[in-house]
């Protein structure tokens, strides 16, 4: 019998070594140190050895699969009751109001599964919420929030507190006071009212911002002490002395209204006039900008009032203002952003002679939305320090941190009994208080609004209350031992007065109030005085913050102001003749960054120290500018140390005899856009009205080539196949640069819609922002290429001074996201296909398959795309929303969240156009152009219509004509990318003086 014979390897295989038995089923038996090497992002600093990484990566199949066999399980749980309302994977809207003492729009609030991710304006009112109303959605989310009430600084009940407080309100024998931001609402009003019976309750209102000189003129013009309603559709020349209407003057919306007035198309533009002292949003789209200490304003003011009376002769800068204003009587208005009382009424006094009551502003119906005095003010901290006041209850105000001389405040407070704060944070004030009941957000909340006369707005929660907070007016009715709760006390108010359940599904409606009572213009007109010696500070509203309530929302923070394009900072601005006679400068430093000196600020007794300069093209000479609402101290990570606190010097907004020196060390400012003219380049086309009215191509020539067979229009010369873009759907967006007023709105609105991460100064300062949306910013140079020519200049130097901008330069905004480009750069040089091109003419961007090569990037003309150098989501480096459970609940689940990486940017919103065709496809009909304009964030938020999203193959559609139009153009069309993104000329009503 024949034996197999038995063949081994070594030794220890023929005494069956166990350690051979494993290596026959695995070349490397050792544990590869694979979640040591995977889970450090650090290359660098490693300790993976060489040939542990060669062994890796040799098996990288195998070490992936074993790596995703740890990937932690994420358990889903069903409705166990579904709520009716809800279904998973489709959106709610629900029309609201947002309201916080300073901002107020009509709003639509978009939610998924509960959760409010998205804000638009409520187009039943008209209304064009700002950059703050948008982000205020994720304000909801800020875990900074209290999670319930407190007592002395320490976590409590309501139970106790209640108790406590109502005992202490019924012992005290001084005074009660309830200190509260403006209230306009009339059931709040009443429960006000309510608790002032029960209490002996003294009502004091007041505004962060204060408005207390132009409601008290209008109380001596008038007999009322209330704003009037501004009609800026109506006024064909508009006359601005420092008031910013396109910002934050007022907050309301204006915007939707001046841009109407403004049509090229209609043959007609209103005439906007601006004296102002820092280059503001307003003046930047003015047609004539004047550039004035504010104390000349009020000069120019005075001698405008005389020469309309006949009294004198108008002085050379406002020749040609008055000669318009004059032909332009009933037609006209006249505004100012002085929060001083004589200057108001003789701005009153300057209207009613030109006959524009009753037409474009009414005083008869007038605006309700400031209400605070001055006054009542001063006289409550006098009678805090004289111990007149037992109890203090604060609502909707942070009178710590917005008051000026604060200290003189929060030393009163301490002689107070009982102090309360119903705020939403452990703030500046709340931090001082014995009871914190706080409030809660405005999307959790119940409410109303009459802010214009004979309308009316609802509140309604969008989500449960995300802690344990109480709304203020249930606080008060339990304090008044009143039983009823606020919500049926809201609705029982008002479906007497309209039909509730339609109110509610509109969030407006209109109702009758009592007609109000005015005489006709009667204040006596005094003369001005003024004191022009020395450097004046003008204060203002920066489009980010305000009044700085959401200093800790991070969207804001790191929205670039649309004038300097600066982020993350507030800062003095100056011109360049004041900055160099005080020895101050910018420079940029060696990665392009922009540093500047800083100085030691003092009005009066006042002194604020390090305070950063920017020098600004535009900003008067012997002037200053300095925003509010930085400076907070605690609002939270995002906003504590950002800034300084500009509320400190007073309630007027303008300063003069301004001291400034200079002080030690220099400052880093993160600002996104460090060129700032188009150095000759044809970006922003535009032409002035007469000249569009003879040539609706004017400003606009035809962009041709010549070639073998003559000259050829650049859109014909292409070495690319052409695209089948006249089957189908052609997605295509207009932006028209004579409606952007460069506010911002649409890019925060894409940081909501698109999971746009926050990246913080630092990054944002190296210019990596990951805006998918920016809004450059030219200014106009005095030097040209026929001047240049004329002196013959080289082309280094003729570029160099085309960068130097004009002391007063003429301004153009325009937004810039990706192009979706049907010729696309990006595209040819992508080695993984990651960014390919569909048949709808949009440039679609794969995110797992991009591996980061940036060649894309590099590869744009436009430089919109956007690489992640870092995670920013889940990293405590960038310790934003996305860091925490409570901040990622404003995230989009309908748009990935982005991994380190990998290149991003626009996307016209892709998952918005799916499921408005998939919705069209069900109901078996054609896309509408309102719901294709909804569908893109940008062209949903945009408060003018500057933006215009559709169908370029629907002649239904807007952008179809659009397209169509003379005015119509590419950006650097002489490349011939083929964009499906275009532009409008700006036109500007300029005219001979």
């Amino acid at each position: 019998m024949t034996k197999a014979k038995k063949y081994w390897k070594g030794l220890s295989e023929l005494t069956n070594d166990p350690a051979i038995d494993s290596l026959k089923h695995n070349e490397f038996p050792e544990n590869l140190p694979i979640d040591k090497f995977l889970g450090n992002e650090n290359l660098s600093e490693t300790n993976t050895g060489r040939r542990d990484f060669l062994k890796f990566l040799g098996f990288t199949t195998a070490a992936a699969t074993l790596a995703s066999c740890e990937t932690p399980v994420n358990k889903s749980i069903p409705y166990l009751i579904k709520p009716e309302e809800i279904i998973p994977g489709v959106a709610n809207w629900y029309a609201s109001t947002y309201y916080d003492g300073n901002d107020f729009s009509n709003i639509l609030v978009k939610t998924r599964e509960g959760r409010p991710i998205f804000i638009k304006g409520n187009e039943l009112a008209n209304s064009a919420p700002n950059s703050r109303v948008i982000a205020s959605v994720l304000s909801l989310y800020d875990s900074n929030r209290l999670k319930g009430p407190y007592k002395n600084g320490k976590p409590s009940s309501w139970d106790t507190i209640d108790s406590e407080i109502k005992q202490k309100l019924s012992e005290i024998n001084t005074e009660v006071v309830l200190l509260t931001n403006s209230i306009i609402s009339p059931t709040t009003n009443d429960i006000i009212q309510s608790f002032i019976k029960k209490y002996n309750v003294r009502h004091v209102q007041y505004d962060a911002i204060s408005y207390d000189g132009m409601l008290n003129a209008n109380f001596a013009s008038f007999g009322i002490r209330a704003l009037p309603t501004y009609f800026l559709d109506k006024a064909d020349v508009i006359v601005s002395f420092g008031a910013d209407f396109l910002n934050s003057w007022l907050n309301v919306d204006f915007e939707r209204e001046y841009v109407s007035n403004r049509n090229p198309k209609s043959g007609k533009m209103s005439r906007h006039f601006q004296i102002e002292s820092n280059l503001s949003l307003s003046g930047s789209n003015a047609d004539v900008r004047i550039a004035v200490k504010p104390s000349e304003q009020l000069s120019l003011i005075e001698n405008l009032y005389e020469t309309l009376k006949g009294k004198s002769s108008p002085d050379k800068r406002i020749y040609q203002l008055v000669k318009e204003l004059k032909s332009a009587k009933g037609r006209s208005l006249v505004i100012s952003g002085s929060n001083n009382t004589n200057v108001q009424i003789m701005i009153n006094g300057i209207n009613n002679l030109l006959n524009n009551y009753g037409s474009t502003l009414d005083i008869e119906n007038p605006c309700y939305l400031k209400k605070g005095n001055e006054k009542d003010l001063i006289d409550l901290i006098s009678d805090m320090k004289s111990g007149k006041v037992g109890s203090l209850i604060m609502h909707g105000i942070n009178p710590a941190y917005t008051l000026p001389k604060s200290f003189d405040f929060v030393s009163a407070l301490k002689k107070v009994k009982l102090t309360v704060s119903t705020s939403l944070h452990m703030d500046e004030t709340a931090s001082l208080v014995d009871y914190v009941c706080p409030q809660r957000h405005n999307l959790e909340s119940w409410g109303d609004a009459n802010v214009f006369h004979n309308k009316g707005a609802l509140i309604q929660p969008t989500i449960q209350p995300l802690f344990n907070s109480r709304q203020f007016q249930d606080s008060l009715l339990v304090w008044s031992s009143i039983s009823d709760d606020y919500y049926s006390l809201l609705k029982n108010y008002w479906s007497k007065k309209t039909s509730w359940n339609k109110a509610l599904h509109d969030g407006v409606f209109e109702f009758k109030q009592t007609d109000n009572e005015i005489t006709k213009f009667k204040a006596k007109i005094v003369s001005i005085k003024t004191d022009s010696s020395g450097i004046e500070l003008k204060l203002y509203q920066s489009t980010a913050l305000g009044d700085g309530s959401q200093a800790n929302n991070p969207w804001l923070q790191e929205l670039p102001d649309p004038v300097t394009r600066a982020c993350w900072d507030n800062y003095l601005t100056i011109s360049l003749e004041t900055a160099r006679n005080l020895g101050l400068s910018n420079w940029n430093v060696s990665n392009g960054a922009l540093n500047g000196d800083v100085v030691n600020l003092t009005v009066g007794k006042n002194t604020i120290k390090n305070v950063p300069v920017l020098i600004q093209p535009g900003q008067a000479n012997n002037s200053v500018g300095l925003a509010y609402g930085y400076g907070r101290e605690k609002s939270g990570k995002a906003g504590d140390g950002v800034g300084v606190n500009a509320f400190i010097f007073g309630f007027e907004n303008t300063f003069s005899n301004v001291e400034i020196s200079k002080s030690e060390g220099e400052h880093e400012f993160a600002s996104v856009q460090l060129h700032h003219t188009m150095m000759g380049r044809d970006m922003v086309k535009e032409t002035t009205l007469s000249d569009f009215i003879k040539d609706p191509k004017s400003g606009n020539p035809d962009v041709k080539f010549a070639t073998h067979i003559g000259d050829v229009l650049a859109q014909d010369i292409s070495l690319y196949e052409k695209h089948d873009l006249e089957n189908g759907h052609f997605w295509n967006l207009s932006i028209d640069l004579t409606a952007c007023i460069g506010c911002g709105s649409c890019v925060i609105a894409c940081h909501a819609e698109n999971n746009v991460p926050v990246v913080g100064k630092e990054e944002m300062r190296k210019s990596r922002d990951m805006h998918w949306l920016r809004i450059d910013r030219y200014y106009s140079s005095d030097m040209t290429e026929e001047i240049a020519e004329e002196k013959g200049m080289g082309a280094i130097s003729k570029y160099k001074a085309m960068e130097v901008p004009s002391k007063n330069p003429e301004v153009a905004f325009q937004p810039v996201m990706c192009q979706h480009c049907n010729h696309a750069p990006c595209e040819n040089v992508c080695p993984v296909a990651a960014t390919t091109h569909s048949n709808e003419g949009l440039n679609q961007m794969t995110y797992n398959r991009c591996v980061g090569t940036r060649y894309c990037a590099n590869n744009c003309p436009y430089k919109v795309r956007r690489f992640n150098w870092f995670q920013y989501s889940d990293n405590d480096q960038f310790d934003f929303n996305m860091n925490d459970d409570l901040g990622k609940m404003v995230l989009n689940p309908d748009v990935v969240v982005r991994s380190r990486g990998v290149m991003e940017k626009c996307s016209m919103c892709i998952q918005s156009i799916q499921k408005m065709k998939l919705d069209a496809k069900k109901a078996g009909r054609k896309i509408t152009n309102e719901e294709a304009n909804a569908s893109c964030a940008c062209s949903a938020s945009c408060p003018t219509g500057a933006m215009v999203f559709g169908d370029a193959n629907d002649k239904t559609h807007d952008v179809n004509k659009l397209r169509e139009d003379d005015r119509q153009y590419y950006l650097l069309e002489e490349i011939n990318t083929a964009p499906s993104v275009f532009y409008q000329t700006k036109i500007r009503n300029k005219k001979e003086s």
